[in-house]
């Protein structure tokens, strides 16, 4: 499709527009629509057990977690689905409407075989390049590791390369430790 001098490339408004009428799951990547692959049993246990713990944890504090139906809009022609998303201030009006959310404070993805070079690519540069993100946070269900990328006060960034158990976002006084995060039940 990309290469068809005849297919043209639509805008994020556009794309969220759309009805897909499937239950597959999509992207949309500068201006192309792209399908999003399915997790395993392990990832989306581990996307629950941090939903469930960052409910928990930011509760009152004016920030929410989103799961994978909420759409983070990184560019005009960017929207991804990120595992987790976190979105501090007050709730949009009419949230029923809202179905991208500009400004996430951090994100997380829980990495699959066929998602992690993605992940840690494209879309990590897509989320850095958001002015409000502090963190991008990847977590690996086999090897049980957090790698966190982290936006240093000096506007450069802090790589932690896997060498975390826990997730940590001090700028919310949070962190998630190892044994809630790949808890097997």
């Amino acid at each position: 499709m990309r290469t068809d001098p005849a297919y043209r490339k639509i805008t994020a408004d556009e794309f969220l527009a759309m009805d897909f009428n499937t239950d597959r799951r999509f992207e949309l990547h500068d201006g192309v629509i792209v399908m999003m692959a399915g997790g395993s049993e392990a990832h989306a246990w581990v996307q629950g057990n941090l939903h469930v713990a960052l409910r928990i944890v930011l509760k009152g504090s004016g920030c929410r977690p989103y799961g994978p139906d909420m759409a983070v809009r990184t560019s005009t022609t960017d929207i991804r689905y990120p595992d987790l998303s976190i979105h501090c201030g007050p709730r949009p009006d009419n949230d029923e409407a809202i179905t991208a959310l500009d400004a996430p404070v951090a994100i997380v993805e829980v990495l699959s075989p066929g998602t992690t070079t993605l992940d840690q690519g494209t879309k990590l540069e897509e989320f850095k390049a958001l002015a409000s993100v502090q963190a991008v946070a990847f977590v690996d269900p086999v090897n049980e590791l957090v790698r966190t990328v982290s936006r240093h006060a000096g506007g450069g960034w802090i790589d932690t390369m896997f060498a975390a158990r826990d997730l940590d976002f001090p700028f919310l006084g949070v962190t998630i430790p190892h044994a809630e995060i790949f808890a097997a039940d």
